[in-house]
């Protein structure tokens, strides 16, 4: 690279960053730590400030994993177009403690990985992987496809290592001092909020669900709910319409709603077609 290549180290265990930065700069000397973060959340924002080469995102960090922060960036992630100057989206090594089924989706999905607690002879590989790539990002600009293709992949693998659950049928939701319950087949879409899942029926009501929505659609139907942010969770079938603007972005129009809804990056292969 004509620059120095800089890097961002998003964990948690304050010892744990120190020793992967001191063995980065032994291995790459030339590398620029350019930030560390403490949680998923902030390594979203610095990345977006630093836009570094790499990142070095632990799977497991307070309030977001490093899985669900790298999905987040790369839907915040600005359009990567030849001539404009736009950074590629960074390189992506994920730290983890010895998860067998961890490893297994990683290399599945050719993702490198660092294992706790760090090794030199295995961060070796892992920084001359990362220096091949970059040189070969010198040639082109390299489509975000595959990057989502490998995060959506990796979610879906996490998901599915959950333990099984029950299909829900109805929800269960306190308003005021009663409980109130609300048949799935009612439910026209879901949306996080904070410490809740906000619940929108058919007919025009919203309750409130303290169940996170990560947990829900443990439980509900793939086919009839579909994701379409990290927050937003829709009823296929009330789907009347996607549009797209100039940019790219895709918005979706509820059947007999005035909702608009935006489609993540990650998501938008659901309406390819267009």
């Amino acid at each position: 690279m004509n620059r120095p290549a800089t890097a961002l180290i998003a964990e948690d265990e304050t010892l744990l960053a120190q020793t992967l930065q001191r063995e980065l700069q032994a291995l790459w000397p030339q590398l620029q730590v350019v930030a560390t973060a403490g949680d998923g959340l902030s390594a979203v924002q610095l990345a977006l400030q630093h836009r570094p080469d790499v990142l070095f995102f632990d799977i497991r960090m307070p309030g977001q994993s490093g899985l669900e922060a790298a999905a987040e960036l790369a839907d915040a992630w600005p359009e990567t177009q030849p001539g404009t100057g736009a950074p590629q989206f960074p390189l992506l090594v994920f730290v983890t403690a010895y998860d067998q089924y961890a490893i297994q989706a990683f290399d599945a999905q050719a993702v490198d990985y660092v294992l706790k607690p760090v090794r030199s002879d295995r961060l070796a590989q892992t920084v001359a992987r990362l220096q091949k790539a970059l040189q070969q990002r010198q040639a082109a600009v390299t489509d975000m496809d595959p990057v989502l293709s490998q995060l959506r992949a990796l979610l879906s693998a996490t998901t599915e290592a959950a333990p099984a659950h029950p299909p829900l049928h109805m929800l269960q939701a306190s308003v005021g001092n009663q409980l109130r319950m609300v048949p799935v087949s009612e439910v026209l879409r879901l949306e996080a909020a904070d410490k809740y899942v906000r619940v929108f029926t058919q007919d025009g009501s919203e309750v409130l669900l303290r169940t996170p929505l990560k947990e829900l659609m443990l439980r509900l139907d793939a086919q009839v709910f579909w994701q379409i942010h990290r927050g937003s969770v829709v009823r296929a079938a009330a789907i009347e319409s996607v549009s797209r603007d100039e940019s790219g972005k895709l918005t979706l129009h509820l059947k007999g709603h005035a909702e608009r809804l935006g489609v993540s990056r990650l998501y938008a292969h659901l309406f390819k077609a267009m």
